[in-house]
């Protein structure tokens, strides 16, 4: 066995798990129900935790854990619309359409 993932999020944990059932690979939750004693036992050894059964899939499997963590990075195209502001020079996100320092619009 092999571990394959591990998160203190349930929402990302479902997420993987219902993409490796979709493509049936084979897996196994360690600490599925361990959140109940979370005060008693320190947080490492309660968080989910995803392992492989079989070590074959490794590969295949660790495709789809790949491709879920790029899609909860920033991109490059949210870092290029970041603005900064021309009345006072602050840098604002890209979904500011007014300068939170000043007002100014875009």
């Amino acid at each position: 066995m092999k571990k394959l993932f591990a998160s203190e999020d349930a929402f990302e944990l479902q997420a993987i798990r219902s993409e490796l059932d979709a493509l049936a690979i084979p897996y196994m939750v360690k600490n599925e129900f361990a959140g109940g004693a979370l005060g008693e036992l320190p947080w490492q050894e309660a968080q989910q935790e995803l392992w492989l059964v079989d070590e074959t899939w490794f590969n295949r499997a660790s495709k789809v854990v790949n491709a879920f963590e790029s899609k909860l990075k920033p991109t490059a195209e949210s870092d290029r619309n970041e603005w900064t502001c021309s009345e006072c020079g602050e840098e604002n996100g890209g979904a500011f359409e007014v300068c939170w320092q000043c007002s100014k619009a875009r």
